[in-house]
C-alpha cells in the first residue's frame, strides 16, 4: 500500500475509546450503579441502539442533536433496492435514527411489551446513546448512560420520586467524590409561579427552558432573553426573585406554603408545592442526609416531558463540571405511545462525559491496566507445569492471575509486573518446588518471604 493509499485509523471525532486504565474504571463504577440499582429491585433491559424517528421525536424533540438516516446496508449490486431503502429512511414511518436517550425509547418498549410486563414497571439500563452535537472536550456523540425509570398505569406514587435522591445518594458515597449536592424542585412550582405574573400559557415552556440556562447564561442574559419572549420588565423581576429564594429545606418549604397561601388562584403551584412537601418528607423517611440535598426553585430541566418532580446533582466545589446526575416526573410520555395515562420519573448518570470530567479534575484516578493482583513469573521453562498448578490454585481462592509463559530475567518480569500494577509475583525454582515452597514479593513494600504453596493464597490475602 502506498503511502497516499494508507488507512486513516483514528477514531471518528466525538465517539471515545478508553485505555485499559480507563475502560476498568468504567467498569469498576459500571458494577457499583448496578448493586445500588438492584438493591432497590430496579431489572435490567435493553433496547436497539436505533428507534424510528417518529418514536424519538414523539416527545422532546431532540432537534439537531438527533443522528439520524440510518438506512439498510446493501450489497452494490442491489442497488435499486438500495436507493429505495435510503429514500424511505429520509421520511415517513421508516425514518431511523440513533437514541439520544433511554427515556423516549423505554417509553416505547413499554407500548410494545405492554402485556408482559408487571406495573410499577422499575427497569434500568447502561447503555449507549447518541448525539449529533459538536464534539468538544466533555462531549461526546457517543457514551454511556446509566438510567433508572419507573414508570405505573394510571398513577404512580410521589415515594417514588422520593427514592430517587437516596439511590443518587448511595451511588455517590459508595464512588467516594467527594460532597455533592441534589438539588429538588417541582416544574408545577414553576409553571403556577409564572401563570401568576401573567406569563401566557403558550410561553411558558419557552420560559422554563431559559430558567434551566441560567447557570449557563447567567443572570442578565436570563432576563434578556425572558423580555424577548415579551414578558413584562415586572414579571421579569419577579420570576428572577423568585428563583433565587434560599433557605434550609425546612425554611424552604414554609416560604412556598406561605406563598401558596398568598395565591388562592395559583392550584398548579399549589400542587406543586404539596407534591413536593411529600417528596421531601419521603427523601427524609428515607434517612438520607440533609446536608446531601436541598430545594432549589431555579433547577427546571429543560426537556418538554418533565412534569413534576425534577433533580440536578452538582459536586462542591466543583460545580463547572455542571449537573452529574439529573432527572425527574413525566406523566405522558408513556402515554403518547399508548393513550392511557402512565406516569413515571427517573433519573440518569451519562457516565462517559462524568468519568471524563471527574479524570480531568483529579478527582478519580485510572485503576491498574490489569484485574491480576499476582504473577506467577517464569524462573525455568521445565517447571512450568508447577506454575500452571499454582496459578489455578491461587485462582480457585479467589485470586486474579497472570502466569508468565515466557523465560526472561527475573527484573524485567518483576518491571512488566509494576507496569500493569500487579502487587505480588510468586518465585518458584527447582529449590522451591522441591520444599513445596515459594517465594513472594511484594512489589509495594519491597518485602520478600518464603512461604509453603499450600498456605500461598492465604499470605496474599492477608497481604492485600
Amino acid at each position: 500500500m502506498s503511502k497516499s493509499e494508507k488507512v486513516n485509523f483514528s477514531t471518528p471525532s466525538g465517539f471515545p475509546e478508553f485505555l485499559p486504565t480507563e475502560k476498568r474504571l468504567e467498569v469498576y463504577l459500571l458494577d457499583i450503579i448496578r448493586r445500588v440499582y438492584e438493591s432497590y429491585g430496579f431489572t435490567p433491559i435493553e433496547t436497539p441502539a436505533v428507534e424510528r424517528l417518529e418514536v424519538l421525536q414523539a416527545k422532546g424533540n431532540q432537534g439537531d442533536n438527533i443522528i439520524y438516516g440510518i438506512s439498510p446496508i446493501l450489497p452494490p449490486n442491489r442497488q435499486e433496492e438500495k436507493d429505495k431503502a435510503e429514500k424511505g429512511s429520509e421520511t415517513g414511518s421508516e425514518a431511523r435514527a440513533l437514541k439520544f436517550d433511554q427515556t423516549v425509547p423505554l417509553a416505547a418498549y413499554i407500548a410494545r411489551h405492554l402485556n408482559d410486563l408487571t406495573f410499577p414497571f422499575a427497569r434500568y439500563q447502561m447503555d449507549l446513546v447518541f448525539r449529533g452535537e459538536r464534539a468538544k472536550d466533555g462531549r461526546f456523540r457517543s457514551f454511556r448512560q446509566c438510567d433508572i425509570d419507573v414508570v405505573g398505569r394510571r398513577e404512580l406514587s410521589l415515594l417514588y420520586d422520593a427514592q430517587m435522591p437516596a439511590i443518587i445518594t448511595e451511588i455517590f458515597e459508595a464512588i467516594n467524590i467527594g460532597d455533592f449536592l441534589i438539588r429538588i424542585n417541582n416544574r408545577k412550582i414553576l409553571t403556577g409561579f409564572f401563570q401568576s405574573v401573567g406569563v401566557e400559557a403558550s410561553k411558558i415552556k419557552a420560559c422554563i427552558g431559559i430558567i434551566d440556562n441560567l447557570e449557563k447564561i447567567g443572570e442578565a442574559k436570563v432576563k434578556q432573553e425572558l423580555d424577548k419572549e415579551g414578558i413584562a420588565t415586572e414579571g421579569i423581576d419577579k420570576i428572577i426573585e423568585f428563583i433565587k429564594i434560599k433557605g434550609s429545606v425546612t425554611e424552604m418549604l414554609d416560604k412556598l406554603k406561605h406563598l401558596s397561601d398568598s395565591m388562592p388562584e395559583a392550584e398548579q403551584f399549589k400542587l406543586g408545592v404539596t407534591e413536593l412537601e411529600t417528596v421531601i418528607n419521603g427523601v427524609r423517611n428515607l434517612g438520607v442526609a440533609e446536608n446531601r440535598y436541598c430545594i432549589d426553585l431555579s433547577i427546571a430541566r429543560g426537556l418538554d416531558y418533565y412534569t413534576g418532580t425534577v433533580y440536578e446533582t452538582s459536586l462542591i466545589g466543583h460545580e463547572a463540571l455542571g449537573s452529574i446526575c439529573s432527572g425527574g416526573r413525566y406523566e405522558e410520555l408513556v402515554g403518547v405511545f399508548l393513550g392511557e395515562k402512565m406516569p413515571g420519573v427517573g433519573i440518569s448518570i451519562g457516565l462517559t462525559r462524568l468519568i471524563s470530567r471527574l479524570l480531568k479534575a483529579g478527582i478519580l484516578s485510572p485503576l491498574p491496566a490489569t484485574p491480576a493482583q499476582v504473577m506467577v513469573v517464569n524462573m525455568q521453562d521445565d517447571l512450568m507445569p508447577v506454575y500452571l498448578d499454582v496459578s489455578q490454585k491461587l485462582r480457585k481462592a479467589g485470586l486474579n492471575v497472570i502466569t508468565s509463559f515466557d523465560q526472561q530475567k527475573l527484573g524485567k518480569q518483576f518491571q512488566l509486573a509494576e507496569k500493569q500494577g500487579i502487587q505480588f509475583c510468586v518465585i518458584i525454582g527447582s529449590e522451591e518446588a522441591q520444599q513445596q515452597k515459594a517465594a513472594l514479593k511484594n512489589l509495594k513494600t519491597r518485602a520478600q518471604i518464603d512461604v509453603a504453596i499450600n498456605e500461598l493464597a492465604a499470605e496474599i490475602q492477608k497481604q492485600l
